[in-house]
């Protein structure tokens, strides 16, 4: 298990099914409460820019980013921030 880190959402994630071994300060994909695959260094900053441009920029009838957006807000009440 894991502690990670989502926009300022935290989650414990399971490492069961990651493609390599996670350390701390990696970044990984996660789905549904398990990081499926560790994010390689040379593409985080690529990576968190794809999500940011989902999370602002992306049609709000897309259905990737309206569940992106769930989760980040759910996880943000649960926190008691609004």
């Amino acid at each position: 298990m894991a502690l990670v880190d989502f926009w300022g959402v935290r989650k414990q994630v399971r490492l069961d099914v990651v493609d390599e071994p996670v350390t701390v300060g990696d970044y990984v994909l996660n789905h549904v409460g398990y990081a499926i695959r560790r994010i390689p260094a040379q593409q985080v900053e690529a990576t968190l820019s794809l999500y940011e441009e989902l999370l602002t920029v992306a049609a709000t009838d897309d259905l990737m980013a309206a569940d992106v957006r769930g989760e980040i807000a759910a996880g943000r009440r649960e926190r008691g921030d609004r």
